[in-house]
């Protein structure tokens, strides 16, 4: 009896240790394998491009009962970048306009005839099952680079520099993208300042900022139109429309910045260009006998010149690997 007592003990202690030695080999092989990993597929959906553009003419006269200037050189350039992202529910626009102008006559000497620097970024939500209402941010930065000069007769006027003035919206609200070529921005949240850094400007108190001061911050209603098409396979035409309403000074007085530009291909690398620019501030006093009105400033350029497209249309898939579990320290050993 004492026999079978002992033998079934024994056998007992074997079967335990074997299932032990099981379990142990089990987990060893589990923390010994090599983490699986995943792929994430989604792509970054890019459309990047632009186009550069620059117009030069010259004129020149010798004896012309007419009359004029004896020399007459003049250039314009225009240059722009974007970069488009779609995602089945993000939309994120952003652009950048350069323009430069410069002339130079016998009788009136070098001046500027543009100078413009407009960044313009603006991201969306969608909300609808359409795809057409969006949740929107909007940021717009508006300057230019070298400093400006009003003329009467010989004498000039110094009137504006770098950051003198900028513009700079912060917005928030509802973008109704219709279709590729429409976007109608709503927004009853907006944020506008005007900065004056030149100190010479400010100290006398140009583009509504108080004299001494650099900056003033105005709240209010604010809407954006921009639209972009090719109207014909030759033809293509850019709008925007900028009006800003202050809910605490005058609100009835619409602010207005409008641009157009309008392009005819005439070869490969051959456009005439037609730009307009309108704008009204009433802070902007600069018509009248002692230039204490406000008006509607308005500029026109024609051209005809070099034109370079500059269109990249490129899907960046991105790749993104992630652990299934765990932690990779000691994953792999086998000890």
């Amino acid at each position: 009896m004492k026999k079978w007592l002992v033998f079934g003990l024994c056998s007992l202690l074997v079967n335990f240790s074997f299932a032990q030695d099981v379990a142990v080999a089990k987990l060893r092989n589990e923390t010994s394998r090599n983490i699986k990993k995943e792929v994430d597929t989604s792509t970054w959906n890019w459309k990047r491009g632009g186009v550069y553009n620059f117009n030069l003419s010259q004129s020149s006269l010798s004896n012309w009962a007419g009359g004029g200037d004896n020399f007459n050189m003049a250039f314009t350039s225009y240059f722009n970048y974007f970069a488009f992202y779609q995602r089945p529910r993000h939309n994120w626009d952003n652009n950048f306009d350069l323009n430069i102008g410069y002339m130079q006559s016998s009788n009136l000497g070098g001046r500027k005839n543009d100078d413009r620097i407009d960044l313009l970024s603006k991201y969306g939500y969608k909300i609808d099952s359409v795809g057409q209402i969006f949740i929107s941010g909007l940021l717009n930065v508006r300057s230019q680079i070298f400093d400006g000069y009003a003329y009467s007769g010989t004498k000039s006027t110094f009137t504006s520099s770098l950051l003198s003035p900028a513009y700079i919206i912060l917005s928030a609200g509802v973008d109704y993208k219709p279709n590729t070529n429409l976007s109608i921005f709503f927004s009853p949240l907006t944020s506008r300042s005007t900065l004056v850094l030149n100190r010479a400007l400010a100290n006398n108190g140009k583009y509504g900022v108080d004299s001494g001061k650099y900056f003033i911050r105005e709240t209010g209603l604010f809407v954006t139109v921009n639209y972009n098409k090719n109207l014909t396979p030759t033809i293509a035409y850019r709008a925007r429309a900028d009006f800003f309403s202050n809910y605490y000074e005058k609100p009835e007085n619409i602010n207005l910045y409008m641009t157009n530009f309008l392009t005819f291909k005439l070869s490969k690398n051959f456009s005439a260009t037609y730009s307009l620019d309108l704008m009204y501030d009433d802070k902007i006093r600069i018509f009248g006998p002692n230039k204490t009105s406000p008006g509607l400033q308005v500029k026109s350029i024609i051209g005809i010149g070099y034109v370079k497209p500059l269109t990249i249309k490129k899907t960046i898939s991105k790749s993104k690997m992630v652990a299934a579990a765990g932690s990779s320290s000691g994953a792999t050993s086998n000890k």
